[in-house]
């Protein structure tokens, strides 16, 4: 009887926290910082080992922009067993990278990284794409706020143009650093640099203003999609924005807009009840499951193959 209490307060425990990391989630999502972090907090007093909300708990400070300390606290908590590079690009994190104390959260992760997948043939290019996604994604909060407001409200509030225009100067600034990489080390792969780098071209290269840039690079993104050294997920949403921006017919249903009453829906498909096919034929789950993930979307037209 003991042990059986002893394990339903246990489950209760762990239930509470779920719960309150919920919340906390709940709250970061729709601009409520200060109290997403005091949610955060209540969660790491009562386990310290909950390394999923530490982590969002220093992604939370880092987003005030004044709270550099406290984040570095957390995030090394969070990231004393992991060894993944995600902290490198997180957009959350930008701004603390110009403290000191960055340098070694960029040398550890490279080295656990490492140590887990094997060293890496240029990891120093890998350090500047990584650097690059965090750039490229940056103000990416802001701007979903800003989205959320325009979803509620039919107009996009005052601050998001300021934000909009940053967003844009970063874009161009990062396209320009692209450049100067591929020119120096080449397009970067999977086999390289590692898959979370090597996406960093085709990001900048998506969020470009000129069409030109996309049509420029199509051939060699399709190139490494096929080869598996590249993500056929960017080659799908670039091939089709460019389709949409110059007229035409998206082929793999990436490309979205806004309906009269506010909602998300595709741009429309060539061919819809075959998209499914040529979505799969580069690794793309089906295009149901994608819309409903993505925007909320119910897809209803029967696939079939050819």
């Amino acid at each position: 009887m003991k042990q059986s209490i002893i394990t339903i307060l246990f489950l209760a425990l762990i239930c509470d926290c779920t719960a309150q990391s919920f919340i906390a989630d709940s709250l970061r999502n729709e601009g409520q910082l200060d109290n997403a972090i005091s949610e955060y907090k209540k969660v790491f007093a009562e386990d310290a080992e909950n390394q999923n909300n530490s982590y969002n708990l220093a992604c939370a400070l880092a987003l005030t922009y004044y709270q550099n300390d406290s984040a570095f606290y957390y995030l090394n908590y969070a990231l004393r067993t992991d060894s993944s590079l995600w902290a490198l690009a997180d957009p959350d994190l930008i701004a603390i990278i110009e403290d000191e104390q960055w340098g070694d959260i960029v040398s550890q992760q490279m080295s656990k990284y490492q140590l887990k997948n094997g060293a890496l043939t240029d990891p120093a290019y890998a350090e500047k794409l990584l650097s690059l996604i965090m750039k490229d994604q940056a103000l990416d909060y802001q701007i979903d706020m800003a989205r959320k407001y325009y979803m509620k409200m039919g107009q996009f509030p005052h601050w998001y143009y300021p934000i909009a225009t940053m967003k844009n100067e970063i874009s161009e600034s990062n396209f320009e650093e692209m450049q100067e990489l591929l020119d120096r080390y080449g397009w970067p792969k999977y086999s390289t640099v590692g898959r979370l780098a090597a996406d960093a071209p085709l990001l900048v290269i998506n969020h470009q203003e000129s069409e030109d840039a996309r049509i420029m690079y199509l051939s060699t993104i399709k190139e490494h999609c096929l080869l598996g050294e590249g993500s056929c997920m960017e080659y799908a949403k670039i091939q089709d924005r460019i389709l949409v921006n110059t007229g035409q017919l998206q082929i793999y249903g990436m490309q979205f807009r806004y309906t009269d009453d506010r909602k998300l829906q595709p741009f429309p498909i060539v061919d819809p009840e075959f998209v499914d096919q040529r979505r799969f034929e580069i690794g793309l789950e089906p295009i149901k499951d994608y819309l409903k993930r993505k925007i909320d979307y119910d897809w209803k037209i029967i696939q079939k193959e050819k």
